[in-house]
């Protein structure tokens, strides 16, 4: 019962504090313009509620699945396939990186590659983002030269068909791009995530086999203002 008393007693002190002035004829007018005020208010506070839930809300990026694989001779330029599905004979993004395999896979082994590709958007600010010729490159925080886009060739296509049997893995081609004398070919092959983020940003990022955690390898695609990135 006290408890009773104690939790209703903060709103009889307040009611009463509002109209100690007030005569006595007026209780009941006051008691309908006191409804009528909580009314509102109830009004009021509902509208202010639901005013967060309206309009100016940013986008969402986009999210889907992609085939992601990473390629080159062992003294050669890494390269970068981006594809539908492993039996894609043309890439949706290929990029060659002046970084060169050996190099990669020794930052690999640390278990974690951040690669960035950056490019100037006032002079690049109209090119759909995939179009875009060439590239600034860092690697983990440091500048590596820059990365091209590059058309499916003859060699390429021949070497993507060499790995259509390969959903997830890694592995060596003897005899790389198939030309005499040519040197094999190390790739890794995975899923990727990839985030659209706007018309200036893209990533992928690996989606690691449950059997082979630990290895981060992303890749970003930023058209900066003024080469501001870095």
């Amino acid at each position: 019962m006290n408890s009773t008393t104690r939790t209703t007693a903060p709103k009889k002190r307040l009611s009463t504090s509002l109209r100690d002035d007030q005569p006595e004829g007026t209780n009941q007018a006051s008691k309908n313009q006191d409804r009528d005020s909580q009314t509102s208010s109830t009004s009021s506070n509902t509208v202010s509620a639901a005013a967060p839930t309206s309009p100016i809300s940013q986008p969402r990026p986009s999210r889907s699945m992609v085939v992601g694989t990473i390629f080159g001779p062992r003294r050669g330029h890494v390269w970068f396939c981006v594809q539908h599905d492993r039996l894609s004979s043309k890439p949706t993004l290929l990029l060659e990186l002046s970084i060169l395999t050996n190099q990669l896979v020794k930052e690999m082994r640390g278990g974690h590659v951040r690669i960035a590709l950056e490019c100037d958007k006032s002079e690049l600010g109209s090119c759909p983002l995939r179009s875009v010729p060439v590239w600034t490159m860092c690697c983990n925080g440091r500048k590596l030269g820059f990365a091209a886009k590059r058309k499916a060739s003859e060699r390429v296509r021949s070497l993507l068909k060499t790995m259509q049997s390969t959903t997830v893995g890694a592995g060596v081609i003897p005899g790389g791009f198939g030309s005499p004398g040519s040197e094999e070919v190390i790739y890794m092959r995975a899923n990727y995530e990839h985030v659209v983020g706007n018309g200036d940003s893209e990533s992928f990022h690996l989606i690691n086999p449950d059997e082979y955690p630990g290895q981060e390898f992303s890749m970003f695609l930023i058209r900066s203002t003024n080469g501001n990135f870095f």
